[in-house]
């Protein structure tokens, strides 16, 4: 049989020539692609850094205070979320994409399997020696196999713009992780901030409103004018519109929870009364002083690092298209005739054609192409720029904020103290009829004011901590990063 033989032959031929051609290709000269970018970053920050005797793990961040329905409620937004879920998604589709591109610089082989039964002769001839002749049918066997030799790279440069475009999904994944921690986290302060408010508001309709009972009793026997009686009512009036303000305000933010997490809205209320109103907030992770080594902890600035990778190999990519491409095929064979109880095989093979193809003229579409994909790498140059500039503003801002809140939070409880006292006092002097209506409700404004602004205090001290943290990348790390599967997605 010719068969083997015909194999052996070909396929000895085949790798001759894909080993001349792979050593013709590494010779060969690639366009030279568009430089890679450093991290632009000031020397320093100007916002003063804290200083914690104790810093936790910033990937944790949610976790060191011990608060369990905080970490139950990231956990299940994290679950649910349609942007964690997007991201997962654009990870299979570029770790596909990648694996194409890959492929893309290997040699093909096809296989294929034909077979007719033909008649045509026995209608169109007449009897021979008074024996008809029967339909011959025609069966074949072929496996053919093509390369495209990456002369100049643009195989190489996608397969590289391919896994830039890879590694920046994964990025953004973990980007989207920490989005939806923050921004759980923020929802949760406020609402339990919320909370505090309203009962603070709570507590100062009830003063106003027992305020109220005794005057109008003082003023029906006529110890007190009506005057002072109805400026009572409406204090305590006044006081209800707010508490019942705070209260709605609270019950959006739960809404506004339950659609982060997905949970049953009965369920989440019955976790969120039975969970203390004042959670405790985790200690501060220590800042690094160098502005570069911090923002490279985050990671939607590492995809948009990855992202100019991806635009400068497909800068290269176009590029090589203007120039000449080499391409090599080869086919083995095996054909069967059989045409009544006669049948006879033929082995066949072929090698080449080895094509070279020369772009002579095609109106500048080659040229064109070239051109916007500079032009896109451009664009993505200046998009990572720009995510570079607004990654400082939002580090020096939390930076401000968090310290803007610290050093208000002893004026402000002192404040709310001292306040305390005063109204206490003026309240034992009107109960004794010392002291006139007015002065007792100005003290009850100023009181509620101090106590309204600590708690909105907190609430900042809060919401800066969880900016910053957003803001240093929420823990990611380069060295850390890992593949995600779609059972990985909670924390």
């Amino acid at each position: 049989m010719c068969a083997p033989r015909c194999l052996m032959r070909f396929l000895r031929l085949l790798a001759l020539c894909l080993g001349a051609s792979a050593l013709l290709a590494a010779c060969a000269t690639r366009p030279p692609d568009p430089e890679p970018v450093d991290l632009l970053a000031p020397a320093q920050w100007h916002a003063p850094l804290p200083q914690e005797d104790s810093p936790t793990l910033l990937a944790h961040w949610w976790r060191e205070p011990g608060d369990a329905l905080l970490i139950e409620l990231i956990e299940s937004a994290q679950a649910a979320s349609p942007t964690i879920a997007s991201a997962m998604a654009r990870i299979a589709e570029a770790r596909a994409s990648r694996v194409a591109a890959g492929a893309a610089l290997a040699p093909t082989l096809d296989g294929s399997l034909t077979t007719s039964h033909d008649n045509s002769l026995a209608g169109s001839m007449p009897k021979v020696f008074g024996i008809t002749i029967p339909p011959m049918t025609t069966s074949r066997a072929a496996l053919q196999a093509g390369w495209e030799i990456d002369l100049f790279g643009g195989a190489r440069a996608n397969r590289d713009a391919a896994q830039a475009q890879f590694e920046g999904a994964q990025a953004r994944w973990h980007a989207a992780r920490i989005s939806v921690a923050a921004d759980t986290t923020l929802t949760y302060h406020d609402e339990r901030a919320c909370q505090r408010q309203a009962l603070v508001l709570a507590a100062d309709a009830r003063s106003r409103a027992e305020t109220a009972r005794l005057t109008t009793l003082a003023a029906d026997a006529g110890f007190q004018a009506q005057a002072d009686a109805q400026r009572a009512q409406a204090s305590a009036s006044d006081g209800h519109s707010r508490l019942t303000q705070q209260r709605s305000a609270c019950t959006v933010l739960r809404k506004a929870l339950v659609a982060l997490t997905g949970l049953d809205a009965a369920t989440l209320d019955a976790k969120l009364d039975a969970a203390p109103i004042d959670p405790p907030l985790p200690t501060l992770h220590s800042i690094d002083s160098v502005p570069a080594q911090a923002l490279s902890q985050r990671p939607d600035l590492y995809a948009a690092e990855r992202a100019v990778a991806a635009a400068s190999a497909q800068a290269g990519a176009a590029q090589a298209q203007r120039y000449p491409r080499l391409t090599l095929q080869g086919l083995i064979s095996r054909v069967e005739f059989r045409s009544g109880g006669l049948s006879q095989g033929l082995d066949t093979w072929s090698f080449g054609p080895l094509t070279l193809t020369l772009p002579i003229f095609d109106g500048g579409r080659r040229a064109a192409e070239a051109d916007a994909a500079r032009a896109r790498y451009d664009e993505a140059l200046s998009q990572y720029r720009a995510s570079v500039r607004q990654a400082v503003r939002e580090v020096e801002e939390a930076l401000v904020a968090l310290h803007s809140a610290d050093a208000r939070t002893a004026d402000a409880q002192s404040a709310a103290t001292n306040f305390e006292s005063a109204f206490n006092a003026t309240q034992a002097r009107y109960k004794a009829g010392m002291a006139s209506l007015f002065e007792l409700e100005d003290a009850r404004r100023t009181l509620l004011a101090a106590q309204i602004a600590l708690t909105g205090l907190q609430r900042d001290r809060a919401e800066a901590l969880v900016a910053l943290y957003r803001a240093m990348g929420g823990g990611w790390s380069r060295e850390q990063e890992t593949i995600p599967s779609r059972a990985s997605i909670s924390p």
